[in-house]
């Protein structure tokens, strides 16, 4: 009878030591209440914007400069992502509200529908007209939309074979092509389903093949700008204009990679595009630069990490991306993308990254970097940040309805 009461009492004790040491692992908060929480702080430092820019005629959120929320107007490269950021926020909530300002601020977007000057028409209607069109139908969307692939197609040059990007640094660059153009490419497959007009997809298709073939190191890191001499059609320069160094790798810009060939996989279904996609996937994902928290620094080859910024858009852009890389991918590789997806999501929605409610100018996340090296929007909210951590949250979210 004694052995068995001894048996018990430190069978008590075992139990309640696995109890105490359980009790103090730290929880891991599900993914949907992460989710959820940030989609609820977007919602409201988005409506908090829009009331704060409704009397400002034309205007539209940026970045912070100096303290103070700095705006542009429609011609910026930046002005269809708050706009869009109000749309998939609609589309999560679909409230009078967010729709009246997602309406309100679109409707501030549309001249750039006869920019020539620009590549980022693109990034400007798509985002705005294009997620407003994809939830509402309005005929007078798609017109903007069609008008806008137009003027994006000035800026094509068959013998090039490419988009030309910018028009500054003539005594430098002849036909600059940066990464970034990647991401302007689905406004082209878009309009060329809308309209059956195959230029527009062909254009973007050309695009993409000129930029696979000479944008991409052997470890499939991406170089910033590629310029091609214009007689001979071929890259006379490969440097960067926003990263570290020409052979360093900016984040961002690896990020629109991966994000636009995976985007031209699903519109194409190229395999070469998908195989690029998952290249430039496995490098970031293994990249030995690549933080904890899976926010990268602004450069992966900053010789100051870890002491340099990080940026919160790239890690942003790049969650979105590999949300959709998974859904491709049904294999442990697309296991592992989406788990780097929710790591990601995890940190920009954690204290590190999300604003409080009514801070930081009422954009979302805090800590993005534009141009480093120019010293212009170093360690600020960016409205592209907060664009592309939405879809990705949503991305998400519809991701774990439909399992």
């Amino acid at each position: 009878m004694k052995n068995w009461y001894g048996r018990v009492a430190t069978s008590a004790v075992t139990l309640i030591g696995v109890a105490f040491f359980t009790s103090c692992e730290p929880r891991v908060e599900p993914l949907e209440d992460v989710i959820e929480k940030g989609l609820e702080r977007a919602t409201e430092q988005v409506l908090l914007m829009a009331k704060e820019l409704e009397a400002k005629e034309g205007k539209l959120p940026k970045s912070i400069k100096d303290g103070n929320l700095e705006m542009s107007g429609y011609s910026w490269w930046c002005s269809g992502f708050y706009p869009g950021e109000l749309w998939y926020l609609y589309e999560n909530t679909p409230t009078p509200e967010l729709k009246r300002y997602a309406e309100l601020y679109t409707d501030r977007v549309e001249p750039a529908k006869n920019v020539t000057s620009n590549h980022d028409v693109g990034f400007m209607l798509n985002c705005s007209f294009g997620n407003g069109y994809r939830l509402t139908q309005n005929p007078e969307y798609k017109d903007v939309m069609v008008t806008g692939a137009r003027s994006l197609a000035t800026r094509y040059k068959e013998h090039i074979g490419a988009i030309r990007s910018w028009d500054f640094n003539k005594q430098k660059w002849q036909y600059p092509v940066i990464i970034d153009n990647m991401m302007n490419l689905e406004f082209l497959t878009v309009v060329s389903r809308m309209t059956g007009d195959k230029q527009f997809s062909q254009i973007a298709v050309n695009h993409a093949d000129k930029t696979m073939e000479h944008h991409f190191r052997p470890d499939y890191s991406c170089y910033h700008v590629v310029s091609y001499d214009t007689i001979t059609g071929l890259p006379h320069i490969k440097q960067t204009h926003q990263g570290w160094a020409d052979e360093s790798s900016w984040s961002r810009g690896q990020a629109w990679a991966l994000y636009g060939y995976t985007m031209m996989y699903r519109e194409t279904g190229k395999k070469e595009y998908l195989d690029l996609a998952n290249n430039i996937a496995s490098y970031l994902i293994n990249h030995p630069n690549m933080p904890e928290d899976k926010v990268p620094y602004w450069d992966f080859d900053m010789p100051e990490i870890p002491n340099t910024t990080r940026d919160a858009s790239a890690a942003a852009i790049m969650a979105s991306a590999l949300i959709e890389l998974s859904t491709i991918n049904q294999n442990d590789f697309g296991k592992k993308c989406l788990d780097i997806a929710e790591q990601q999501i995890r940190s920009l929605t954690s204290p590190a990254y999300l604003a409080e409610k009514g801070s930081n100018c009422n954009f979302a996340l805090m800590h993005s970097t534009g141009h480093f090296r120019g010293n212009i929007e170093v360690d600020v909210p960016l409205t592209y940040a907060d664009y592309y951590y939405v879809e990705a949250l949503i991305r998400m979210k519809k991701l774990l309805g439909a399992k």
